[in-house]
């Protein structure tokens, strides 16, 4: 039997898995819990990203960046595919950033985009 390796679709910069792993302990999420990665419709621009902790479902991919268990429901890779999600640390904003290359274009609050 041959041994399949999926490649992660998306990274996380350490800054966002640091905050992710910091969030998980204190809002005591469940280890059997993951992050849950991908895109709805909405949004001015079309599609809007979707993050946060969740089972996972059978229609998921499942992938682990530096020891956070990462979920995305194998029909929004397209639209994800290559992404890095940051978090951002300044003194007037502060939040989770996507950096993703398969938007065409995104609204002035980075959480909406067209693909």
């Amino acid at each position: 039997m041959e041994a399949t390796t999926i490649t992660t679709p998306i990274s996380l910069t350490e800054t966002a898995v640091r905050v992710l792993k910091e969030i998980m302990l204190e809002q005591s999420i469940p280890q059997d819990l993951g992050l849950r990665v991908g895109v709805k419709g909405g949004g001015c621009s079309g599609l809007s990203y979707i993050m946060g902790f969740d089972a996972r479902k059978e229609e998921d991919d499942e992938f682990e960046i530096d020891g956070l268990r990462v979920f995305l429901n194998r029909a929004h890779g397209m639209y994800v595919a290559g992404m890095e999600i940051d978090y951002y640390e300044g003194l007037e904003n502060r939040g989770f950033v996507f950096n993703n290359p398969s938007a065409k274009s995104t609204c002035g609050c980075g959480s909406s985009f067209h693909a």
